[in-house]
């Protein structure tokens, strides 16, 4: 494997296990009193902060362009980052990490069903099979046959977090020509927008916003609150982002946002060693099931162009 190749794999393995670390640091923070939007919002809020003069060193003589897509950019940090971290933050109160990440990455079917019900694509049998094996998932990782107790707010968070991330791809990928924002930009401005967004909304009541600023536990060892909202912001956004989009940029959008499916496996391996979670063996068989359904998912929406005219 060539150089670049062999780094740009290493990046993208690097992007998932940074990313996977989410749950267990709001969950220190959480225990400690803090509410979901508030960890969301402090999270976002400093990683924006971190990455907006690299942003805006990408945005120089392209300023035109954010006004003309700020509608898009504005949803993008309230549905895509807002909502799908309060979802999967909120899910992990009550839920183990994998399971919530695993509900939460059913968006990416939700998006099959989106661009089906709103724009006509009907999916192809690829697509198709993907979906259903990700539902097939689904069913195993609730395990309705009663060998796991999963708290129904839990699942209803999980999926709200994928509700959230559907929305994250759905504007993310929108095609806007000429005026397309740089992936970092993009990140960096829907990270800052979803942190006010927030922040105005507990300003005003409308979602709870309470930290704590004592001693918190993580893996069980006490800590100060600015160990675990460094790691929160830095580790888990700003190092997440700028590996997964220079990963991308290495293998191309493909390879990466396979290899980025291992966060998933991070995140149970990391929530075992540090929270002492494990999923049960049936939600495991529907953890994995999920994760082949969205790799059969991208598989197919990342066709070549001409193989989709010939389909």
């Amino acid at each position: 494997m060539p150089p670049a190749r062999s780094l740009g794999l290493l990046l993208a393995l690097l992007s998932a296990l940074t990313f996977s670390t989410s749950g267990p640091f709001a969950h220190a923070l959480m225990d400690a009193g803090w509410t979901a939007p508030a960890a969301v919002a402090t999270r976002v809020g400093v990683a924006a902060l971190v990455l907006a003069v690299p942003a805006a060193l990408l945005l120089r003589g392209r300023w035109g362009s954010v006004r003309r897509n700020l509608t898009g950019i504005t949803l993008f940090g309230i549905l895509g980052v807002g909502a799908a971290q309060v979802g999967y933050f909120n899910a992990i109160r009550y839920l183990p990490v994998g399971v919530a990440l695993l509900l939460e990455y059913l968006g990416v079917v939700l998006v099959v069903f989106w661009m089906w019900a709103v724009h006509g694509q009907r999916p192809r049998a690829l697509t198709a099979a993907g979906a259903a094996t990700a539902i097939v998932g689904l069913v195993l990782v609730l395990d309705l046959s009663g060998g796991a107790d999963l708290s129904l707010v839990g699942v209803a968070w999980g999926l709200f977090a994928g509700v959230g991330l559907a929305s994250y791809f759905v504007l993310g990928a929108r095609d806007t020509g000429d005026d397309e924002v740089p992936a970092l930009a993009l990140a960096t401005a829907g990270m800052g927008i979803g942190a006010v967004v927030l922040l105005l909304l507990g300003a005003t009541g409308l979602l709870p916003m309470h930290a704590t600023f004592g001693q918190v536990s993580l893996g069980g060892q006490r800590m100060s609150w600015l160990l675990p909202v460094a790691g929160l912001s830095l580790v888990a956004a700003v190092v997440a982002y700028v590996a997964g989009i220079a990963a991308a940029r290495a293998l191309g959008a493909r390879l990466s946002s396979f290899v980025g499916l291992t966060e998933v496996l991070f995140a149970v391996l990391i929530a075992w060693l540090v929270l002492d979670e494990l999923p049960t063996t049936v939600q495991l068989l529907g953890g994995v099931l999920i994760i082949a359904g969205v790799a059969l998912v991208r598989l197919d929406e990342r066709r070549p162009a001409q193989e989709l005219v010939s389909a």
